[in-house]
């Protein structure tokens, strides 16, 4: 696998995983407030974290992406053999 293919890989698996880490942990403002406040989108999240989702979406990243670098790199996950 080259570096650009390397790259593209992290990044789509990135992208995958924050997408799926969005939605963990999130309070609405509807829940904290009864009253209804002029200018705000109830459905706007309380505090959604995002500087720790994206910690935690790229250790997970990092993770899975190695375990597939060494898949490809010894040869173990060859989609070019099953192709043939």
């Amino acid at each position: 696998m080259g570096i650009t293919g390397s790259i593209i890989v992290y990044v789509l698996i990135w992208w995958i995983i924050f997408f799926s880490l969005l939605p963990v942990g999130i309070r609405s403002k509807k829940e904290k407030f009864k009253e209804r406040v002029d200018g705000m989108d109830p459905g706007a999240p309380d505090n959604p974290k995002i500087g720790k989702k994206f910690l935690i979406t790229t250790i997970i990243t990092s993770i899975i992406f190695i375990v597939i670098y060494y898949l490809v790199r010894f040869n173990l996950l060859n989609l070019r053999g099953y192709l043939q």
